[in-house]
């Protein structure tokens, strides 16, 4: 009898619905991403959201920290700087620092990965080319800044190479003359992060089919043109995502400026980034600082909004 109630007991067991789950086992499931993000959003918070409230909340009193009640002053600090001569200086010269930059770490990158990707050369000597060519990217900006202060001297390197081959007459102060100190840091600037361009554009470069170049090639198309018609539109989103994104680091520039010339002489090299500095902490001026601080934030976001939307166009 036993025996004979086992295949019943099987049968119900076996024909018997799955078991729902519960409104709890619902809300579980919904929150538990949540909770993964949970500390994420915690630092995002913290180390972002409330110092950027702050800042604007700065922006809008009178000069804060300096004054034991500061006292709201609304947009008068934004309508001050924006009525600078110090501030539109500030932005011509990086609106120049940048745009040289982003446009001279194009060519030079370019160049240099087309060199490192081409057939005529060894493996040995394009591993020693890339070791070279990718130095200035592993130097630290305090060490760039330091040699090129030291190459730049009125009795540096540059001076007396220039004046043994007869390019100059007399000994030039680079980072010292207003009519040079621009260009000078710009050239620093160019030099110290073409390496990023040249690694980027490289993986680029070999991740296009040979065939294209054969068939191109095979249907009477001379260099240029392959270049014209193949290279360029195959690195096309490559190349705008990195210059997105070197506008933004390059207009956000401090240490290497701060390091070299100070934004001097004269306001020669002042950027967005030392002017700000020097309101907070040579001037004391903490409000007007902060206005400065969230003009260049919204040019950032700005900045951001266009790499964020050439990324989602990539992909």
């Amino acid at each position: 009898m036993a025996s004979a109630s086992l295949p019943v007991a099987g049968a119900q067991q076996l024909g018997s619905p799955k078991r729902q789950p519960g409104v709890s086992g619902t809300v579980k499931a919904t929150l538990v991403p949540y909770g993964y993000l949970t500390p994420t959003m915690v630092l995002l918070v913290v180390l972002m959201v409330i110092p950027i409230v702050m800042v604007i909340g700065y922006s809008l009193m009178d000069n804060v920290i300096m004054k034991k009640n500061p006292q709201f002053v609304a947009f008068k600090h934004y309508s001050d700087i924006l009525t600078s001569e110090s501030f539109w200086n500030a932005v011509s010269n990086t609106l120049f620092f940048t745009g040289v930059s982003v446009i001279a770490h194009l060519i030079i990158g370019l160049a240099f990965a087309m060199m490192l990707n081409t057939g005529l050369l060894g493996n040995r000597t394009k591993a020693i080319f890339r070791t070279i060519y990718v130095l200035p990217w592993l130097f630290t900006v305090a060490i760039i800044a330091v040699l090129w202060r030291l190459l730049l001297e009125p009795n540096g390197v540059v001076n007396y190479v220039l004046m043994a081959s007869g390019l100059a007459g007399t000994q030039v102060e680079w980072l010292s003359q207003p009519e040079t100190a621009l260009f000078a840091v710009t050239f620093i600037n160019i030099w110290s992060g073409y390496p990023f361009y040249m690694t980027s554009l490289l993986a680029g470069l070999q991740g296009i089919p040979a065939d294209y170049y054969e068939a191109a090639q095979v249907d009477g198309a001379s260099p240029w043109q392959r270049f014209v018609s193949i290279t360029l539109p195959q690195l096309k989103p490559i190349i705008i995502s990195m210059a997105l994104l070197d506008f933004i680091w390059t207009t956000q520039q401090f240490a290497l400026i701060w390091m070299t010339t100070g934004g001097g002489p004269l306001g020669s090299t002042e950027m967005l980034s030392t002017f700000t500095y020097k309101l907070a902490f040579s001037k004391y001026q903490f409000g007007a600082a902060s206005a400065a601080a969230v003009i260049v934030l919204v040019i950032s976001m700005i900045l951001a909004f266009f790499y964020v939307r050439a990324q989602k166009a990539r992909d």
